[in-house]
């Protein structure tokens, strides 16, 4: 997916927990992260806790939501999945991605994998891997300031 594109429908979902969303109701508002992750994913693992404490500083001004991409057969056992985020304290919305229609529609072939949306819900930020906190909050300050000079 290139930079500027629009968000895709997010339709395919095999299974949401904490509740299902639409596009409609993550643009429009405010910016858009969508993090994907897997439960076979040691990586996605570590950097959970970095993305619920952004999710939490982040939350009267970013969406948030976590897409589960499989990458194996292990990987698809709904109950695994259930338990993985409570484990991890996985609040947000999850859509499970058990056909990769989500993931296909991305185009992304990373856990974890980041991407973050503009509030008209147009890409400006992907990045994948364990180490990029830093910079996905660099990035969202961005569009989060964006935000904030255009309210004014």
């Amino acid at each position: 997916m290139k930079l500027r594109e629009p968000m895709p429908e997010l339709n395919g979902a095999t299974e949401w927990l904490n509740g299902q969303v639409s596009r409609e109701d993550l643009v429009g508002d405010k910016p858009t992260l969508i993090h994907f992750w897997s439960i076979s994913c040691h990586l996605c693992k570590e950097a959970m806790p970095a993305v619920n404490e952004f999710r939490d500083q982040y939350s009267n001004k970013l969406n948030v939501l976590a897409v589960h991409m499989p990458r194996s057969e292990d990987d698809l056992n709904i109950d695994e999945i259930k338990k993985v985020a409570a484990e991890h304290d996985i609040t947000q919305s999850i859509f499970v991605d058990s056909e990769h229609k989500l993931t296909d529609a991305l185009e992304n072939q990373y856990v974890p994998a980041y991407y973050v949306f503009d509030r008209e819900g147009k890409l400006r930020h992907f990045q994948a891997g364990g180490s990029g906190m830093k910079m996905l909050e660099k990035r969202v300050n961005r569009v989060l300031g964006e935000l904030e000079s255009s309210a004014e």
